[in-house]
């Protein structure tokens, strides 16, 4: 775990990783980018929710050709294990005992009903690390209900405040809180893993996705309390900013967003605009003014804005000063200048997708920066690795558990 120019940062940490779908491989893919070994348990019997999710190669499903699932696995070890078989407890116990990391993302309970909660983790190895994120964490009445990030997207008030304020709400897309929530996982884990290093103990981390995904709508909250005012969904708009919105661009289905939030600012895109009579009309004369027109604000931008290509009117704002930002499509991103320039997306060689794309990390670390070793796994992949080489099996042991059925 020593800082050294060339050595990452969770070198030599060891991670049994029972997590699945989004916030858990995310926050796992994290650990192992940055040089932990993380032993991904999986089974045929109930396969992994984003196997099955496209897209898929070539547009044929199969549960080795999932670009979701490869995006969020990469950097890490893939073993199949049937939780359900009697013996298997046994075999992940010994599993715990290699690892100073177990994760899960279960329904609570479930974890337990293997005999591997963290009571039993503990009598197995007293400094063990268990993370457990869910939906409503431990305890309470819910705490059992089981669902998705879409869920907790709403549950949260997320849902509430998206979309148009004449229309009924939208959601964010997809298990929205999955995609931030991990970031908030890996803080805790690396803490957990501090205090240990500090007084040789362990501890449970119990993630609640809604208390952590309320962090994002503390704004709202915090205006309820105090103001009594509740806020609704005001689509692009902003209370702080006008304009504020996508605009409408040259081509079909282009757009640029544009975000004027200081008399500065209003200023420049008057000028970049070529100050026409409508900028210095008494209504629009100050913000206040501007959001009290703000309908016929929009239209005349959008009317000036859809004489430009976005990535021109980009340049042609930012460089006087406005904050504006093309919306790309998946195909821009991957020739973005500056997604390029940070390496962002890796590309590697899979069994089943070939030469894929997946995201790298997105911060840097100077002296312990991230590395790309292998793809995700296929399914059982390592299996004669993981438990021949890092818990010591014998080929006769392996071979009884494959030919009853412990290991798939």
């Amino acid at each position: 775990m020593d800082n050294e120019p060339g050595i990452r940062a969770f070198e030599g940490l060891k991670v049994l990783d029972f997590c699945w779908v989004g916030i858990g491989p995310l926050t796992t893919r994290y650990l192992a980018d940055h040089g932990a070994t993380v032993v991904r348990v999986e089974s045929r019997g109930h396969i992994e929710t984003l196997r099955v999710a496209g897209p898929y190669k070539d547009n044929v499903p199969g549960v080795e050709r999932s670009g979701y699932f490869a995006n969020y696995n990469a950097n890490k070890y893939g073993i199949t294990l049937n939780m359900s078989h009697p013996k298997a407890g046994d075999v992940a116990k010994r599993l715990v005992e290699w690892a100073d990391v177990v994760t899960e993302n279960f329904t609570p309970g479930t974890m337990e009903r293997w005999g591997l909660g963290y009571e039993d983790l503990k009598k197995i190895k007293h400094d063990i690390i268990m993370f457990s994120a869910s939906m409503f964490g431990r305890g309470g009445p819910h705490d059992r209900q089981p669902g998705f990030g879409n869920i907790l997207s709403s549950f949260s008030g997320l849902v509430h405040l998206s979309g148009w304020p004449d229309r009924p709400p939208v959601p964010p897309y997809g298990a929205f809180t999955d995609f931030f929530l991990a970031r908030l996982a890996l803080t805790s884990i690396v803490a957990a893993i501090d205090y240990r290093h500090r007084t040789g103990l362990g501890q449970h981390i119990d993630l609640s996705q809604l208390e952590a995904a309320l962090q994002f709508v503390a704004p709202n909250i915090l205006d309820f309390t105090t103001n009594g005012h509740e806020q609704m969904r005001s689509g692009n708009r902003s209370p702080d900013a006008a304009p504020h919105g996508i605009y409408p661009c040259r081509g079909e289905d282009r757009w640029c967003a544009v975000a004027v939030s200081t008399e500065e600012q209003w200023a420049a895109l008057c000028r970049v605009m070529g100050n026409p009579a409508w900028c210095r009309e008494e209504r629009f004369a100050t913000h206040l003014g501007r959001k009290g027109h703000e309908d016929d604000l929009d239209q005349l931008v959008g009317h000036w804005t859809a004489n430009y290509v976005p990535e021109e009117l980009m340049s042609l704002l930012q460089e006087a000063g406005v904050p504006a930002g093309v919306v790309n499509r998946c195909e821009d991103l991957f020739a973005d200048p500056q997604l390029t320039h940070r390496n962002h997306y890796i590309f590697m060689e899979h069994e089943e997708l070939g030469l894929h794309s997946f995201d790298g990390t997105e911060f840097r670390l100077s002296a312990s920066p991230a590395r790309y070793d292998h793809p995700s796994p296929l399914l059982g992949q390592h299996n004669e690795y993981v438990f021949k080489e890092l818990i010591g099996m014998n080929d006769d042991e392996l071979g009884v558990l494959v030919a009853e059925g412990v290991l798939e």
